[in-house]
C-alpha cells in the first residue's frame, strides 16, 4: 500500500475532489474529520485547549466552539502555531491508526486528506504522490464567502494565513484545476485515479514491510533458541 497526500487552499474544493475518489472506491483519511474527533470534550486535545485558550472557545455542553478560536488563531500567527502544536500531534497519532488498518485490509492506496500538508511537511517524506487542488483566487474567494458567510476581510484573513496556492503547485507532483465545471472536475480525478491503479508501488511497499517483519521474526527465533541452549 502507498500513500498519496491531497491538498489545496481553504474552499479550493479539496472535499468534492475526496467525494469523487471515495466514489471510486478509493478509502480517504480526511484530516478535518480526525481534528474534530480529537477535540470533542474529554479528550487530551480539548483539556489542552482549554487550558491554554480558556472556557470562552467552549459551549456549555463541552463542545469546541470552532468559529470562536477561528476568530482568535487566524489573528495571531503565534496563537495559531500554539493550536496546531496542540492538535496535531493528536490528528497524526489518528491517521496513522487509520494507514495501520488501511494497510491490513489490503489497500492498494491511500489518499490522505491534509490541508496543511506542506505547511507542517511530517507526511511529506512517506508520500509516493502530492495532489494540489486549486482554482483561481477569485473563485477560492467568493466560495469561501458564500459558503461560510465571512465577509470579504474576514475570508482573505484566512486564504492569507495559507501557504499560497501557486506555491503549493509547484511542490505537487499532479494538480487538479477546479475553477471550471464539475465534470471538467470529474474528467481530471477519474485520470488521476486510473494512474494510481496503473502503479505497481504498493507491491515494492509490501516486499519492503514483509522482508522486515521476516527479518524481525528471525532474530526473536534466533535469541528465543539461545535462550534455552
Amino acid at each position: 500500500m502507498y500513500l498519496i497526500g491531497l491538498t489545496g487552499g481553504i474552499a479550493t474544493g479539496k472535499s468534492t475532489v475526496c467525494k469523487l475518489f471515495a466514489e471510486h472506491g478509493v478509502p480517504v483519511i480526511d484530516a478535518d474529520k480526525l481534528a474534530r474527533q480529537v477535540v470533542k470534550p474529554g479528550t487530551l486535545g480539548s483539556r489542552k485547549i482549554r487550558k491554554q485558550f480558556g472556557n470562552d472557545v467552549f459551549y456549555a455542553t463541552g463542545d469546541l466552539n470552532r468559529d470562536k478560536l477561528g476568530e482568535i488563531v487566524f489573528a495571531d500567527e503565534k496563537k495559531r502555531k500554539l493550536l496546531n502544536a496542540i492538535t496535531h500531534p493528536e490528528i497524526y497519532k489518528a491517521m496513522l491508526w487509520e494507514i495501520v488498518k488501511g494497510f491490513f485490509k489490503g489497500y492498494q492506496f491511500i489518499i490522505l486528506d491534509l490541508p496543511l500538508l506542506f505547511e507542517s511537511g511530517i507526511v511529506l517524506p512517506y508520500l509516493h504522490r502530492v495532489v494540489v487542488v486549486s482554482c483561481d483566487d477569485e473563485t477560492q474567494l467568493q466560495r469561501l464567502m458564500t459558503r461560510n458567510g465571512y465577509s470579504k476581510e474576514a475570508a482573505l484573513q484566512r486564504i492569507k494565513a495559507q501557504m499560497p496556492l501557486a506555491e503549493k503547485c509547484n511542490k505537487a507532483t499532479d494538480i487538479i484545476n477546479n475553477s471550471d465545471s464539475a465534470q471538467k472536475t470529474k474528467e481530471q480525478v477519474l485520470n488521476l485515479h486510473k494512474q494510481f491503479l496503473e502503479s505497481n508501488m504498493h507491491w515494492k511497499i509490501r516486499g519492503i514491510v514483509l522482508g522486515i517483519v521476516t527479518l524481525v521474526i528471525g532474530l526473536l527465533a534466533i535469541a528465543i533458541s539461545a535462550k534455552f541452549q
